[in-house]
């Protein structure tokens, strides 16, 4: 191995200003022009500098962010650096909306590399799945039901994984994949380079990153507050004029697009064939729909032909859609902490936006809770001709006994070891025209792995 000193990456210098100020490939900065990514948004200014030192990172930000650029950006400079067959990284998200997004964002930024990637989720056939990782992508992106049946029947190596991924973590612990997510843990290679990224941090994943994560670089950047350009607000009313007010709303004249969330499959289903009926451009997204039905109903909805998308909480968490105008609870979310999550949909980019919540009696307790996490309360608004529910008079069954909370708690099956302790750092394949790496006890250069 050569004792040469690393060289900077080029861009870099005193003045960089934007991207440059990281010093990625031309090829990478190239693409973020093009895609009109000017200044990093917070979430990727405080983690993209301890992901390119090969450091473990902890991101807590709310959705909308800018989260994906902020762990792919460090992921492919390593590998434009590095290059050699995969997987070498795996990211795991909760679900295949926001897998497909994360392997979009990915393969837009790499368009101008050799780095490949693939998809493995659930609802669709593992053939072409498994075929597409029978050449040796760098990048794996999946839910964890399908990864680890993957890994099971060994379609999938994940002997040389380098980089992990969690994404939307707390959204995976609410859907109960901690015990999934521990096997697959525990078949990676302890010297791996961990980057958990979070909205939340419930008393679960705390345990999990105080396991899985070395040393890691913490950010923190208001999780549980709605973003200041989302005016949200609570809209009392009875059950039998929630739909009555939900036209209303929808006529508004700055309501161009809107995501209308229900609490059930059936009421999605339902409500988004009434309002398809009565000429509103309308679609449905929800668990019982085939991954093919649920891609058609996203393209439709990205590309113009529907105004509003009615789903469940699948919808809830990662879908990158720009310019929603409103966002409209037509029942409230069975947490707290997935009130910001869905209203999070609109307001992104920096644009603004407006969130509606239709709240009755039997939602006071609801509503306490959600104003107690965010440590305020939420405006009420009511419309003309819309008699309001009186929230303060829901009755005693309503509030949350002493002690207790209606959140719920995900299924995290062992609290055990997940394979994931002390582990030595892995050296970095290959001579890099890059970087040096920051190790555990200084700076240090990695030695080329054979391959």
């Amino acid at each position: 191995m050569s004792s040469a000193q690393p060289q900077p990456r080029p861009g870099g210098g005193s003045g960089d200003r934007g991207f440059d100020r990281f010093r990625l490939h031309p090829s990478l900065i190239r693409r973020l022009r093009e895609a009109d990514f000017r200044e990093p948004r917070p979430i990727q200014a405080e983690t993209i500098p301890a992901g390119l030192e090969g450091r473990d990172v902890l991101g807590l930000a709310q959705t909308g962010t800018g989260k994906t650029a902020a762990f792919a950006l460090p992921i492919l400079q390593r590998l434009i650096e590095e290059p050699g067959p995969g997987p070498l990284v795996l990211v795991l998200a909760p679900t295949r909306e926001l897998a497909v997004q994360i392997d979009a964002e990915f393969r837009m930024l790499a368009e101008r590399t050799k780095i490949r990637t693939a998809t493995v989720f659930g609802g669709t056939p593992a053939r072409p799945q498994v075929q597409a990782l029978r050449r040796r992508p760098q990048i794996v992106v999946g839910c964890p039901g399908r990864v680890l049946d993957l890994l099971q029947q060994r379609q999938l190596d994940l002997s040389e994984i380098e980089t992990l991924v969690l994404d939307e973590a707390d959204h995976m612990f609410d859907m109960g994949f901690l015990p999934d997510i521990q096997k697959i843990v525990a078949a990676l290679p302890r010297d791996r380079q961990n980057l958990l990224f979070s909205a939340t941090m419930p008393k679960a994943i705390r345990q999990l990153a105080d396991r899985m994560l070395f040393e890691p670089h913490v950010v923190e950047l208001a999780p549980s507050a709605p973003a200041e350009r989302i005016d949200h607000a609570l809209y009392p009313i009875a059950e039998r004029s929630k739909r009555a007010l939900l036209d209303r709303i929808l006529a508004e004249e700055d309501c161009g697009t809107a995501i209308v969330f229900t609490r059930t499959k059936h009421r999605a289903k339902r409500l988004g064939l009434q309002l398809a009926k009565q000429g509103v451009r309308a679609v449905s997204l929800q668990g019982n729909m085939s991954q093919p039905q649920r891609d058609r109903a996203m393209r439709g909805f990205r590309g113009g032909r529907f105004d509003v998308l009615v789903a469940t909480d699948i919808a809830a968490r990662g879908l990158d859609v720009a310019g929603i105008d409103y966002v409209i609870n037509f029942d409230p979310p069975n947490t707290p902490e997935t009130y910001t999550h869905r209203i999070g949909r609109t307001g992104r980019s920096e644009a603004n936006g407006k969130a509606c919540t239709f709240v009755t009696r039997e939602d006071a307790a609801w509503v306490r809770e959600t104003e107690r996490m965010l440590g305020a309360p939420i405006p009420q608004r009511t419309l003309p001709g819309f008699e309001p529910e009186n929230l303060r008079s829901g009755s005693r069954r309503d509030r949350p006994k002493s002690g207790t909370s209606r959140s719920r708690r995900p299924r995290s099956g062992s609290e055990g070891s997940d394979g994931s302790g002390a582990r030595r750092r892995r050296p970095r394949r290959g001579g890099s025209s890059g970087t040096a790496s920051r190790g555990r006890s200084g700076t240090r250069s990695r030695p080329r792995r054979g391959r």
